[in-house]
C-alpha cells in the first residue's frame, strides 16, 4: 500500500487529491493549522474510506520548525513515502507596489519554502528505495504574470523552477516530478463571490490528473501539467 504526504488538504484541491488517494487505496497524511478540521476530515473519512490509514498533524507550514515537525511525525508513522503533494498556499491579490511590507516574505514561506523543506526532509525515503513521485500544485501564474499577482505569482514562478530543479536532480534516481498548474478551480474560498461554479473547474479535475500521471509506468513522467477552464482564465 503507498504512503502520501498531502499539504493544504482540508479544502478544495488537496482535499479532493486526499480522498482520490484514499479511494485508491493509498494511506495519507496531512496537516492543518487548527486541529478542529483535522478532526473533522478524520471523522470524514474514517466513514467513508475505513480500511485506510489516515494520520492527521497539527501545524502551520508557515513556520519551518512546523514543517519539520510534520516531516518527523510522518516518519515516525509511516517510515517510507511513495507520494509527495506539496498543496499548501496561499493567496493574496495585490500590485507588488500596494502590497505592505513582509507580503513577499509571508507568501515564500507558505507557498515555496514549505515545499522546499518538507520535500527536502521527506525525500532520503524515497532515494534509499529510488521510487517516488512529488507533485507540486503550481498555477497559471506560474507560467504567465497577471494583474494583481504581486508577490503571489513571483512565488508560484519560484515553485515551478523548483520543480523543474528537483526533476533535473532526481531523474536518474527513479523519482519523478510532476508540476500541475490549475487554473480557477472551485473552493469554499469562491462561496459568496458570486462566479458561477460551473465557470471554473472542479477539483477533482486536478485530482484525476494527479492520478493518471501516478499510474503511468515508471519509464514515463509526466512533467507539467497546465489545466483551464474551458472558457478560459477569469
Amino acid at each position: 500500500m503507498p504512503n502520501a504526504v498531502i499539504t493544504g488538504a482540508t479544502q478544495g484541491i488537496g482535499k479532493a487529491i486526499a480522498e482520490k488517494l484514499l479511494s485508491e487505496g493509498v494511506s495519507i497524511a496531512i496537516c492543518a493549522r487548527t486541529q478542529k478540521d483535522l478532526d473533522a476530515l478524520q471523522k470524514e473519512w474514517e466513514n467513508y474510506y475505513p480500511d485506510e490509514n489516515i494520520y492527521t498533524c497539527k501545524a502551520d507550514l508557515s513556520k519551518k520548525k512546523d514543517v519539520h515537525a510534520f516531516a518527523k511525525y510522518v516518519l515516525k508513522h509511516m517510515g517510507s513515502i511513495d507520494i509527495i503533494v506539496n498543496n499548501a498556499g496561499l493567496f493574496i491579490p495585490s500590485t507588488l507596489q500596494a502590497e505592505p511590507d513582509g507580503r513577499l516574505e509571508e507568501l515564500m514561506n507558505i507557498n515555496l519554502y514549505s515545499a522546499y523543506y518538507l520535500t527536502k526532509d521527506l525525500l532520503p525515503t524515497m532515494k534509499e528505495k529510488q521510487n517516488g513521485h512529488i507533485f507540486n500544485i503550481c498555477s497559471v501564474a506560474s507560467h504567465k504574470a497577471y494583474p494583481n499577482g504581486g508577490s503571489y505569482g513571483i512565488t508560484k514562478y519560484a515553485l515551478l523552477g523548483f520543480s523543474d530543479n528537483l526533476r533535473e536532480e532526481l531523474k536518474d534516481e527513479g523519482i519523478r516530478i510532476t508540476a500541475i498548474s490549475p487554473g480557477a478551480t472551485y473552493s469554499r474560498s469562491w462561496a459568496g463571490t458570486g462566479v458561477d461554479p460551473d465557470r471554473i473547474m472542479d477539483p477533482n479535475d486536478v485530482s484525476d490528473m494527479l492520478w493518471a500521471a501516478y499510474t503511468l509506468s515508471s519509464k514515463a513522467n509526466v512533467e507539467s501539467i497546465l489545466l483551464r477552464p474551458t472558457l478560459g482564465d477569469l
